[in-house]
């Protein structure tokens, strides 16, 4: 999510389902008291949770 992917290219990467992906990303929102995927990836950077890179893979 970090990366601006998108569920498919998520579920793609680790080989599991797109609802599956949605599952995760709605209780990350949830859990993170968040309204939209950049708010949820915002407040983990700030609580330290993700850290940034600079690097491009």
């Amino acid at each position: 999510m970090a990366r601006g992917y998108l569920n498919k290219q998520i579920a793609d990467t680790l080989s599991i389902s797109e609802q599956t992906i949605k599952n995760h990303v709605t209780s990350i929102l949830r859990k993170l008291d968040a309204n939209a995927r950049t708010q949820a990836v915002v407040t983990a950077i700030k609580r330290g949770l993700i850290k940034v890179s600079t690097e491009s893979k």
